[in-house]
């Protein structure tokens, strides 16, 4: 919080946040995420948000990029990465409820 203050004090126009939700409790995560949302929304401040909490990210971002092994393999609005079955899969947690036994880490995704 004081890292984001201190960026503040500038009137930036973007902000670049490295995994702010990084080690805090859930609480302090909503906390950030709720910040996060408001300086966007009643600061006009662009956030380019680099997050490994997925949920999270999703949840305030209005577009994403997924990463993996140093390149982009998924793009687009945030409501159409949570909806894909991949990243549903392989990054919020979610399975069908058919696929016990099935392992998981051999499956292959649909991006390449």
């Amino acid at each position: 919080m004081l890292a984001i203050g201190r960026a503040l004090m500038l009137r930036p126009r973007l902000m670049l946040l490295d995994e702010p939700s990084l080690g805090l409790s859930p609480r302090l995560t909503t906390e950030i995420s709720e910040i996060v949302v408001k300086l966007n929304k009643e600061q006009a401040v662009t956030v380019l948000l680099v997050e490994q909490n997925a949920r999270m990210a999703l949840s305030i971002a209005d577009y994403g990029y997924v990463m993996e092994v140093g390149r982009v393999v998924m793009e687009d609005t945030s409501e159409r990465l949570s909806a894909a079955t991949d990243i549903q899969e392989f990054y919020l947690g979610v399975k069908d409820d058919g696929v016990r036994g099935r392992r998981r880490w051999k499956q292959r995704k649909t991006w390449r």
